[in-house]
């Protein structure tokens, strides 16, 4: 049965409000929010009919779309899902969704090979992978990174719609060093991906009150109505360029770090380069001496601090001396007391493989 994008639109906003169990959901409820969704997606002022969402409730309970949604009414009014984990954007694909998604993973191969489109390569991959779970009984040979606890997700949808639409959002932020939580116009501009943690760029009353948020810190954002969004005062394209992970202050400029990897560990970091500015000085017979342009950031200290004794700055000294002093305060951390030392040598089997 084939399904419309406006239809589309309306089940998902309808699966989102029977999700939303903080709320008891009338008829009258559910047509509100579609036809408010699809005013801010498509731009429609007539609104939904009654009519049309009792029958995508009658189609969503069915089978035709392969959602067999457990949608039940209670007291004669509300409606809900009778499974509270209950969502379609979790059922699995049809048989022909997956005939549709074989025969598109077909055309996307034959551009694999080209130099344009070599960003196609991982997506294909996976999307191959996806495609063999969903018709071997949910085998996978691919074993990719994720985090099932990882929260804020559930925005990047959201977030993405206003970046492109050019909307403000009234965001409730509250960062981890934060008591309370703030409320703030936030004008976004790009959204980051780093290590699976999200953030999104943004201004905040002035074009150059630059803040980057973390989604995970993000309670709640709706559209503002009554202010205007503000256009990046700088190009998002290579705004993180040269940084290595989600920070940098907006006038900070790049410097050249230089250090040394031992001779073991050097192939590793040659493989998987620190940043794309990474370049090879010099390569000697006890370890490889290596080049990164970046500006100087957390997640800089962090990715060096990680090598632990295989790799040393050498340069910028101040760069060097934050950290020595921050391994030394690492190694400190371990030292043992002399009650420590005591059990350890009354227990040396502990020691035994």
């Amino acid at each position: 049965m084939p399904v419309n994008k406006l239809a589309l639109i309306r089940y998902k906003t309808i699966d989102s409000c029977l999700q939303n169990r903080l709320r008891k959901w009338t008829l009258e409820d559910i047509v509100e929010a579609c036809s408010e969704t699809l005013y801010e997606y498509e731009g429609i002022k007539r609104g939904v009919s009654k009519r049309t969402v009792q029958l995508d409730i009658q189609n969503m309970r069915s089978d035709k779309l392969g959602y067999s949604a457990p949608i039940i009414v209670t007291d004669k009014k509300y409606y809900s899902y009778e499974d509270k984990k209950y969502t379609i954007t979790n059922i699995p694909l049809s048989q022909q969704d997956l005939n549709t998604l074989n025969e598109v993973l077909g055309i996307l191969r034959q551009f694999k090979g080209f130099g344009h489109f070599q960003e196609l390569n991982d997506m294909v991959t996976r999307l191959d992978d996806k495609l063999y779970q969903q018709q071997h009984d949910g085998v996978s040979y691919i074993d990719m990174e994720k985090n099932e606890l990882l929260k804020g997700l559930e925005h990047i949808d959201s977030i993405h719609k206003a970046i492109i639409n050019k909307k403000v959002l009234l965001i409730t932020y509250q960062s981890f060093k934060a008591t309370f939580a703030k409320v703030f116009n936030f004008s976004p501009h790009l959204l980051k991906e780093y290590r699976n943690r999200w953030f999104v760029l943004g201004s905040g009353r002035h074009p150059h009150d630059i803040f980057i948020l973390a989604l995970d810190r993000i309670t709640t954002f709706t559209e503002s109505a009554d202010a205007n969004y503000l256009a990046a005062p700088y190009d998002i394209s290579t705004y993180f360029a040269d940084a290595i992970g989600a920070t940098r202050m907006p006038n900070q400029k790049p410097g050249e770090v230089v250090f040394k990897v031992v001779k073991e560990h050097a192939p590793y970091v040659i493989t998987k380069p620190l940043h794309h500015s990474q370049k090879v000085v010099k390569v000697e017979e006890d370890g490889t001496i290596f080049t990164i342009r970046v500006v100087w950031n957390f997640e800089l200290e962090r990715e060096i601090l990680g090598f632990a004794d295989f790799m040393k700055v050498l340069g910028p000294r101040r760069l060097a001396k934050k950290i020595m002093m921050r391994s030394r305060a690492a190694a400190e951390s371990y030292r043992l007391t002399d009650t420590d030392k005591k059990k350890e040598n009354e227990s040396p089997e502990d020691n035994v493989a």
